[in-house]
């Protein structure tokens, strides 16, 4: 009886080489597909970034709460704020007044192939126009098919010219 097992088992390299070389027509579908969505999800992301800093403009701080996630995590200047209603109490002094104190728009975003995350990053700019930072935000494509922030920060513009 021994034999006829040992006959018929397969090998450790044969188990793989049989996974290897059925794993790729097993998922492929899946994955071109998640791949081919990510332009579209990208411009999405794009389009919620570009509104998201539109309401900070438009003085609009309830507006500037739906992009937020519930469960954010914005970094600050003054700490890391948690929470949605922590993050739209935090920013509330920049809705103050009638003029934005700065203005952000992104130029890059990136989505993973899964389609859930994305990456959003551009120039921070003060009211004239001059360049002061950069930000970074994590988009999550939440079950209701809206992107919201779930991580936030920024950092100061570089000074290239300074040598180490």
């Amino acid at each position: 009886m021994r034999e006829v097992l040992r006959t018929h088992s397969l090998s450790w390299a044969q188990t793989a080489r049989l996974i290897l070389l059925t794993f790729p027509f097993l998922f492929p579908p899946i994955t071109k597909a998640q791949a081919a969505n990510r332009q579209p999800l990208g411009q999405q992301v794009f389009a919620a970034e570009s509104a998201f800093a539109q309401t900070l403009a438009a003085r609009d701080s309830q507006a500037f709460a739906t992009y937020v996630a519930v469960d954010a995590v914005f970094f600050g200047r003054q700490g890391t704020l948690h929470g949605r209603a922590a993050v739209v109490a935090g920013w509330h002094p920049f809705f103050e007044g009638r003029a934005a104190p700065f203005s952000w728009s992104p130029e890059m975003v990136e989505v993973l192939e899964s389609g859930t995350l994305a990456l959003s990053s551009g120039p921070v700019r003060d009211p004239a126009g001059r360049r002061i930072g950069t930000f970074n935000s994590i988009w999550r494509r939440d079950p209701d098919g809206h992107w919201r922030v779930v991580f936030d920060k920024g950092c100061p513009v570089c000074d290239c010219s300074r040598s180490p």
